[in-house]
């Protein structure tokens, strides 16, 4: 059995590799003509493969993308190809979801104007002149400052996606008291999740926006997400709510989501992901104060590493043991 590497790993992670296939011929292509070369004959490819490779490809059974994501993987060739493909998905489910429920906070309790604010030497209340709290009118008096954060235990959350980090996201909401719902294109194969009501099929993405204090997006980027959250899809939500997208950026129209902030069409917006990346500094996304954004550092953490080198390491011991592999993806829908 023969397995081609492209781009090159390191010494460490290709001796991981190797022991999960003892009896493999591997070769570690550095280049993209190398790799090319060591095409005929190869079963199985891992990293990013290109349309010459593949023509290159007489027994190729597998291949192993090193990414989640493949909007900028495939091409028609491969996914005519009778390979199958496996991605990395799963991996960032737990660190994603902590960013998001940081948004919330941020969004339920200002931190991040009082975090604008540090940098003036505001020492201003969100809501309100004095710092002190007045509870001489008694109970049942509502306040500026009360009024101006949200209690999460009586907030909703809709997720846009029920896969790992969509099932991450709500099982952290829930924790904190929220009501939880999600849409998913396919709800019947949404795995139970504790602390959700329920989970609707892409016809009640509508329905939900208007039912949703915080509405995060958890979805991959597809032919059929390439785009959803435009003007139209927009306006389904309430001026009290927010959006969130950590899925992919060619999801939500920025233009439109430029447009209805201006409006105040709803309350604010916290994105991971752009249409373009970076974001132009010109962008008028920069100068909202009910905006944060940060540069597509949600899945950031030590431990993805660690779980990308096992999956990979998995994945190859099954396919030398022709056993079923991890994430398989359908090619025509990019997931």
């Amino acid at each position: 059995m023969k397995l081609v590497i492209h781009p090159a790993v390191d010494s460490d992670r290709l001796e991981a590799l190797r022991s999960a296939a003892p009896g493999a011929e591997w070769v570690n292509a550095a280049s993209p003509s190398e790799a090319v070369a060591a095409m005929p004959g190869a079963e199985g490819f891992l990293g990013k493969i290109s349309p010459a490779m593949l023509s290159r490809a007489d027994r190729l059974r597998w291949v192993q993308s090193f990414t989640a994501s493949l909007e900028h993987y495939l091409f028609p060739a491969l996914a005519a190809h009778p390979c199958v493909l496996t991605n990395t998905r799963g991996l960032f489910g737990d660190v994603i979801a902590d960013q998001v429920m940081g948004y919330v906070l941020c969004f339920a309790r200002n931190l991040h104007t009082y975090a604008a604010r540090r940098i003036e030497r505001r020492y201003e209340p969100e809501g309100g002149e004095s710092g002190r709290v007045d509870f001489a009118s008694g109970p049942g008096v509502v306040n500026a400052m009360d009024r101006a954060t949200i209690y999460l235990p009586r907030a909703t959350m809709g997720v846009i996606g029920m896969g790992g980090i969509g099932r991450e996201v709500a099982r952290r909401a829930s924790a904190f008291g929220m009501t939880v719902r999600g849409v998913d294109r396919h709800p019947d194969r949404v795995e139970a999740s504790p602390g959700v009501d329920r989970v609707d099929g892409l016809d009640q993405l509508e329905t939900l926006l208007a039912w949703s204090d915080f509405a995060v997006i958890a979805a991959p980027h597809t032919p059929e997400t390439e785009g959803l959250f435009d003007a139209r899809l927009l306006s389904a939500m309430r001026p009290s709510s927010y959006l969130i997208n950590v899925g992919r950026g060619a999801i939500v129209v920025l233009d439109a989501l430029v447009a209805a902030l201006r409006a105040g069409s709803l309350a604010g917006a916290a994105l991971d992901v752009y249409e373009v990346e970076p974001l132009p500094p010109g962008h008028p996304l920069w100068s909202f104060s009910n905006v944060i954004l940060t540069p597509h550092t949600a899945g950031y953490s030590p431990v993805v590493a660690e779980r990308h080198r096992a999956l990979l390491v998995e994945n190859v011991r099954r396919f030398a043991r022709n056993e079923p592999l991890l994430n398989v993806v359908d090619k025509a829908l990019w997931f």
